[in-house]
């Protein structure tokens, strides 16, 4: 290995470019603000190009190939990720880094919750049975495998987005030492632009009238809505695969506009806004807005070359959220 590692400090003098795969947008974009202008000696990858959500993506052989030659991988961690493991097994590279942000995050991630009126997964019958066969004293190894099932969506909260940044910047900074103190430089101006705009959000939530938002769709803001104190009713948990909500979930999320007098349903983005019509539909009133708030979970290579961000996302999503809690 001696060799090896000789070679490999022999070429990081020669200028090799620095290989980072991300899954996701948020991570992606995170890594580009720390690596500043040293972006043009790193290979950055972006998994999820085309759109497809976290939820559905399957790795081509392309992309294990390029986890197993990079020198920093980072992806969420949670269920949809389920096929990571397996990716990582096929590792070229001994000196590889891996961030998985759940673990990253540490005490700080939730498990997902179901809130009064939501609609809860059609599977939970099977993982019942399986705890059942557990209990009984078979060990079911999914079972120990799984645990609590956590909300994945950790990068909506500014606040985790800053801790985890932090976690970067130190992979990077060990990977690439020479250029240790830009990626510091450039995580303390980043963390500056996050904390004013964690601010903004905390103060348009203070001056607002109303502190509930409604989502006649699966509900990813877990992290964004308990960061600053909003109550929340959802058809569905943030990663739910459902698409048809009950009569009795839309009914609840109905009434309960009624009763708040809330003017908007909120959906995530995307064109699917036929559950929103349907609680509009069974209001009192039947003259709601529907607003979209951005996941950021179907960022194409199209939206980052016309300059999307992470932060832009952000800033974007508090203008909508203060239309939300008028």
């Amino acid at each position: 290995t001696t060799a090896a590692s000789s070679a490999e400090s022999s070429a990081e003098a020669s200028g090799k470019k620095l290989k980072i795969v991300a899954t996701i947008f948020p991570e992606y974009d995170w890594v580009r603000q720390i690596l500043g202008d040293e972006a043009k000696n790193a290979e950055l990858t972006l998994l999820l190009d085309n759109g497809v959500d976290l939820h559905s993506y399957q790795p081509t052989a392309d992309d294990i190939a390029k986890i197993s030659e990079c020198d920093l991988f980072i992806y969420v961690g949670g269920e949809s990720d389920g096929w990571v493991k397996d990716a990582l097994k096929e590792g070229k590279n001994p000196d590889r880094k891996v961030i998985n942000l759940l673990e990253a995050l540490g005490n700080n991630t939730k498990e997902e919750e179901v809130v009064e009126g939501m609609q809860a997964e059609e599977e939970e019958h099977e993982s019942t049975a399986a705890g059942e066969s557990a209990a009984a004293g078979e060990s079911s190894e999914a079972e120990e495998e799984e645990g609590p099932e956590y909300d994945e969506h950790v990068w909506l909260s500014l606040r985790n987005a800053r801790e985890l940044c932090e976690t970067i910047a130190e992979d990077l900074k060990s990977l690439d030492s020479a250029h240790a103190s830009v990626y510091d430089a450039n995580l303390k101006k980043y963390e500056g632009e996050l904390d004013a705009l964690d601010q903004q959000y905390q103060q348009a939530v203070n001056a607002a009238g109303n502190k509930t938002l409604l989502f006649g769709d699966r509900f990813p803001f877990r992290y964004l809505v308990d960061d600053y104190g909003i109550k929340y009713y959802a058809a569905f948990v943030g990663c739910s695969a459902e698409t048809e909500a009950s009569f009795e979930t839309v009914s609840f999320l109905a009434k309960k506009m009624d009763e708040l007098g809330l003017k908007h349903v909120m959906t995530i983005e995307g064109p699917d806004k036929k559950i929103a019509a349907t609680v509009i539909e069974n209001t009192k009133d039947k003259n709601q807005d529907v607003l979209a708030l951005n996941s950021m979970q179907s960022v194409t290579t199209k939206d980052i070359e016309g300059g999307e961000t992470y932060l832009g996302v952000m800033q974007q999503n508090l203008e909508v959220l203060k239309k939300a809690l008028q």
